[in-house]
């Protein structure tokens, strides 16, 4: 019986200035479909969620999008209209639509005000950032767990938002190991591990030690981290030696406690299972990843998972919006 209600946390939208960063994803005879579905938030959208039990999805714009723009001001400029736009839709259908923002992490202190304005003036409900970003020069990328994001990261912990940390293909100079394999890049190998990567930085800088109530979502069933989590914290463990991160607790004491995994573009009852065992299934969230995967798809396959009940309802609906902060008058 298929569960109605669902919530979707990674559901991407494009505005014209971005629309471009999405055309090497699918073939060319295919980018047509894609790009119309990318610009169009509402009309096809909402058909997809009433046929497959959707009732609310969290926008946010495509990728890399603003984290490649290197030029400061025009990643404002950029971020910006694309969190106006947001904002105009979700105010159009607040009981379809929430939001997370863009954000211009080339300037902290601009990503800062963005992020305070879109949660306290425009109603958004944190933040989603598509990995590094291209900073002053196309070829120099910074991560987020660089020093220069302390304050910004003072300031999501205090409004109490999620930061949804979204993949993004490495530059084309930083990745000799894919040539001759780019079939290797987006969706089927690169984003999970660029991301994985990103996601370990964080923890292991001391991140959710200076900030312990800091939350961060990862998509695709956590880019591959739970199958791996034991590995990472006891590899050669008969060595008495430190782990070498700054972190003052195993790595898996911050993935149990300050990461949350969304099931988006990685519909497979195994990776669910190991997910579930490994960080809970209160830290689970139902997510499709439309326009680049089918609404279909991912509901068909989560409301037929062999799970309980309780546990589909908390994934499909309740850990989202506690996370979120959704009261009950946010659906119909």
């Amino acid at each position: 019986m298929a569960m109605h209600g669902k919530i979707g946390l990674e559901e991407h939208f494009a505005i014209p200035e971005t629309l471009q960063d999405s055309a090497g994803f699918v073939p060319k005879d295919h980018w047509n479909i894609l790009s119309a579905r990318l610009l169009d938030v509402t009309e096809g959208r909402l058909r997809e969620m009433d046929a497959n039990g959707v009732e609310l999805m969290v926008l946010s714009l495509n990728a890399p999008a603003v984290q490649a723009i290197h030029d400061a001001d025009r990643a404002v400029e950029v971020a910006r209209r694309a969190n106006d736009f947001a904002a105009d839709a979700v105010g159009k259908h607040p009981d379809r639509f929430q939001a997370f923002a863009a954000l211009p992490m080339q300037d902290p202190d601009a990503a800062t005000r963005e992020l305070v304005r879109c949660v306290t003036e425009l109603g958004f409900r944190g933040a989603l950032v598509n990995g590094f970003s291209q900073v002053g020069e196309p070829e120099t990328i910074v991560y987020c767990d660089d020093a220069r994001y302390a304050a910004f990261w003072d300031t999501v912990e205090e409004l109490d938002v999620p930061f949804y940390l979204h993949p993004r293909n490495p530059l084309r100079s930083w990745a000799q190991i894919y040539a001759g394999h780019e079939w290797l890049l987006g969706p089927t190998w690169a984003f999970g591990q660029e991301t994985a990567v990103h996601a370990l930085r964080l923890i292991g800088s001391g991140l959710f030690d200076r900030n312990p109530r800091l939350q961060i979502i990862l998509g695709h069933m956590g880019e591959g981290l739970p199958i791996s989590m034991w590995r990472i914290d006891n590899r050669n463990a008969w060595v008495d030696a430190p782990p070498g991160h700054k972190a003052r607790h195993p790595i898996a004491h911050y993935f149990q406690r300050n990461v949350h995994l969304t099931t988006s573009g990685n519909f497979r009852t195994q990776s669910l299972l190991d997910a579930m065992l490994e960080i809970g299934p209160d830290r689970i969230m139902f997510s499709t990843d439309w326009p680049f995967e089918n609404v279909d798809h991912a509901a068909k396959w989560f409301d037929a998972a062999p799970i309980s009940e309780n546990d589909r309802l908390k994934i499909g609906r309740t850990n989202a919006a506690k996370l979120l902060k959704l009261g009950a008058h946010t659906f119909r």
